[in-house]
């Protein structure tokens, strides 16, 4: 049987190794990190990975790449089935410097069940070999998903992102959220945009939609999470989910 310990998988000689897992709803793991590059294949469920850097969605049939030595949690909200892919430094033709979201296209899928399906200790010449090339091919050239909640490193704006994401139902006046820590409007907008990559605005949303997903998936009702969330109805919350997934092909 195949081990599901991931310390199994980080010195061996092949330069893709392939563990397959599953996780109870509302299991986690504890804060870690892998001395090779991993790919985090959610096969069915939701899972959130949450560094440092910021926090990732990872929805069924997409996968978080994680550099190796990046400390990271994962949250399983719902049964998960998982596929990890631990990659070697020389497995890809640029190393993995920041986490990012991919999607698994089909042939991406099939390659990691038949890699999955193939000795650990495969033949670097043979059938495990190729599969485990193509695969990494595969893996750099997935489309990237929107699918980050990034963290400012100021402080000032790390205190606003902690209070948007401890009542998300809240509308707060942006002039309001610069004024709390002594900031102009366009002071705030500027510095926010420089560290997240994103406007204020779209991270809100973003982290609206992470916690309407984890939630959804844990099977509240979804008129419990439209009100928590602060959404007038249920149809405006649909709306959202729609045009997200619209954008996600």
């Amino acid at each position: 049987m195949r081990s599901i310990d991931s310390a199994d998988y980080q010195e061996i000689e092949q330069p893709v190794a392939l563990m397959a897992k599953d996780f109870a709803a509302g299991s986690s793991t504890r804060t870690h990190s892998h001395p090779r590059t991993q790919l985090l294949y959610a096969v069915r469920g939701l899972m959130t990975a949450t560094t440092d850097f910021g926090t990732w969605l990872v929805p069924e049939g997409h996968a978080l790449l994680i550099p190796a030595g990046v400390m990271h949690r994962v949250m399983m909200h719902g049964p998960v089935s998982m596929h990890t892919a631990f990659l070697s430094e020389d497995a890809l033709t640029e190393p993995v410097e920041d986490c990012r979201i991919i999607r698994i296209l089909p042939l991406l899928d099939m390659l990691i069940r038949a890699l999955s399906e193939e000795p650990v200790d495969y033949d670097l010449h043979g059938r495990g070999g190729h599969i485990a090339a193509l695969l990494a091919d595969e893996i750099e050239r997935a489309p990237v998903a929107r699918l980050a909640l990034p963290m400012p490193r100021d402080r000032r704006l790390q205190t606003v992102c902690q209070t948007v994401i401890g009542d998300l139902g809240a509308r707060v006046p942006l002039d309001a959220i610069a004024d709390m820590i002594g900031m102009s409007r366009r002071s705030f907008t500027r510095r926010f945009r420089d560290e997240t990559g994103i406007s204020f605005g779209d991270w809100c949303g973003q982290a609206r939609l992470t916690e309407a997903l984890e939630r959804l998936a844990r099977g509240e009702p979804i008129s419990s999470v439209a009100r928590g969330l602060g959404y007038s109805n249920v149809r405006s919350l649909q709306a959202m989910l729609q045009r997200k997934s619209d954008r996600l092909g």
